[in-house]
């Protein structure tokens, strides 16, 4: 974990593009209140195949449009083009975007190719390309490793292929094994890489939800939290209580360890993180983890 000591511990939260007028308002509300603990970053999510692209850029403008915090799109590149992802690129600068989320992404429904890139090292590769420093690139990591990953070598040396392709820092899938991350860096270090690399910390709020998101992701819920979510039912208060202890100790045990910061997967929801960062005493001073200029 030398590594990740040496940089200042930075948070930051993930939206996504809301569908509805309602939820526009929602995540304005949210967006605000997040705001005031001074974040390094707001992330906006890319649906499957740009599905969400119109709504990514007028999310991030309108988030811009109302707090001082800088806002980093995501950009998924399965499915798309070299013009369509040049297209973006172009677009993200001349709204003054300079920090990007940098993904594969999921293939759209119906959809059997890949298209131009088949790995998000590409998709870095071409922005690099395309754009030299503009951009400030997250990547995606996987301490508990890519579900379509062949073996955990293999999903280290795609994740070293993104580093060596311009990738700045990294966002982790989130986990709820904090060995899981401990490892996974210590492997990164073996391989030579030396960016920050971020947890991605889910708050645990509906089972169900909760369980179907793993699933489909591969992230592991350690038996005894599966269990005991089982146990609470349909009592919402007491799944909530128990998820925000659990999550909270996580966090803990992660910045104890050297993690530099924390990424909270927000669902456009803010009780839940705001009792964990509050649980946490996190400061507001925010760290800079790009250039400013």
């Amino acid at each position: 974990m030398d590594s990740q000591k040496k940089y200042p511990k930075a948070y930051s939260f993930e939206f996504f593009p809301p569908k509805t007028e309602k939820g526009e308002k929602k995540l304005q509300a949210v967006s605000l209140e997040l705001a005031k603990l001074n974040p390094c970053f707001f992330s906006v999510t890319f649906g499957a195949g740009g599905s969400t692209r119109e709504k990514t850029l007028a999310t991030v403008q309108d988030i811009k449009q109302h707090t001082s915090i800088d806002v980093a799109p995501h950009l998924s590149c399965i499915g798309s083009t070299l013009d369509s992802i040049r297209e973006i690129l172009d677009t993200y600068i001349k709204k003054g975007i300079r920090h990007i989320v940098a993904l594969r992404g999921d293939m759209p429904s119906g959809m059997h190719t890949a298209g131009k890139f088949s790995f998000a090292y590409e998709l870095v590769e071409f922005i690099r390309a395309e754009t030299g420093d503009h951009f400030f690139i997250e990547v995606a990591a996987y301490p508990e490793f890519h579900p379509q990953a062949k073996s955990a070598q293999d999903d280290l040396l795609n994740f070293k292929h993104k580093v060596e392709a311009g990738a700045d820092a990294a966002l982790t899938q989130y986990f709820y094994n904090a060995d899981a991350y401990f490892s996974y860096v210590d492997s990164c270090e073996k391989l030579g890489l030396d960016l920050p690399i971020v947890p991605g910390i889910m708050p645990i709020t509906n089972h169900t939800q909760l369980a179907r998101f793993s699933d489909t992701c591969g992230a592991e819920i350690p038996r005894w939290i599966r269990k005991r979510l089982e146990g609470f039912g349909d009592d919402l208060d007491s799944i909530k209580a128990f998820g925000t202890e659990v999550t909270t100790e996580l966090c803990r045990k992660l910045l104890d360890g050297g993690a530099p910061g924390l990424h909270f997967y927000t669902m456009n929801q803010t009780d839940a993180v705001l009792s964990i960062w509050n649980n946490l005493k996190l400061p507001t001073d925010k760290a800079q983890r790009m250039p400013t200029a």
